[in-house]
């Protein structure tokens, strides 16, 4: 009797922590083999941290990006490797905006978007849209797939010239111009750049988000289910 009263309280305890692990905000991944910096596994990777510095849609720096470090789970980072192989056999490599970011960032875009009065960077980053439409509209949510570590926010640039390719629409620009598939307003080369990337990424494992023609998520992500909130540092 009493060796079954002992399991069955091993049973909940087992599957309370299993919940925590998955639906809550760890304060570190599960081990430090589970996230890579992606610069150490790909030298000639480029990244532009928006969210390290102040050139982004909230204008300063964000909360929990305290090194300007590229980190990403080892699954996802070894899928991105055999993109940036690929390309660099084409004379061109990857470029990262963003990739594993803490919930205690989200949570900063919250506090911005909840403010109506800030608006100053409207201009650059939403100038077609209100402020309070950027939670619809699904820009920004409470949580996103980047705090469990395997969606990373790139684009393609020349090895030779170092230059961007023009995908028709700067990074983080909430508009209908920065889908996958807009054409309209776009040159058809423009167009072709961003499917080129979308095959690409694809190809590897990749899901694209038709919103965002910069943003993707591996499908087969190893913590589908886990917001992760240590720092990057």
């Amino acid at each position: 009797m009493k060796l079954n009263i002992i399991l069955k309280s091993f049973v909940v305890i087992a599957l309370l922590s299993f919940t925590t692990v998955n639906n809550g905000n760890n304060e570190g991944p599960p081990s430090k083999e589970d996230f890579i910096d992606l610069k150490e596994l790909m030298p000639n990777l480029r990244s532009d941290l928006r969210y390290y510095g102040s050139n982004n849609f909230v204008g300063t720096p964000i909360e929990g990006y305290n090194e300007p470090k590229v980190l990403l789970t080892k699954e996802a980072a070894a899928a991105l490797k055999k993109v940036q192989d690929e390309l660099e056999r084409l004379g061109f490599g990857l470029l990262i905006y963003d990739a594993y970011r803490p919930q205690r960032a989200t949570d900063h875009f919250m506090k911005w978007a909840e403010d109506a009065s800030d608006t100053s960077t409207k201009m650059e980053f939403y100038p077609n849209l209100d402020k309070k439409d950027l939670f619809a509209k699904g820009y920004i949510s409470t949580k996103s797939g980047h705090s469990r570590g395997s969606t990373v926010d790139l684009t393609i640039v020349s090895l030779k010239t170092k230059q961007i390719l023009n995908m028709g629409s700067p990074y983080d620009l909430f508009d209908e111009v920065s889908s996958t598939d807009h054409t309209s307003s776009i040159s058809k080369n423009q167009h072709s750049l961003r499917l080129l990337l979308k095959r690409r990424m694809e190809k590897h494992g990749w899901q694209s988000y038709a919103q965002e023609w910069w943003h993707f998520t591996l499908k087969d992500e190893p913590f589908p289910n886990t917001y992760f909130d240590f720092p990057v540092e």
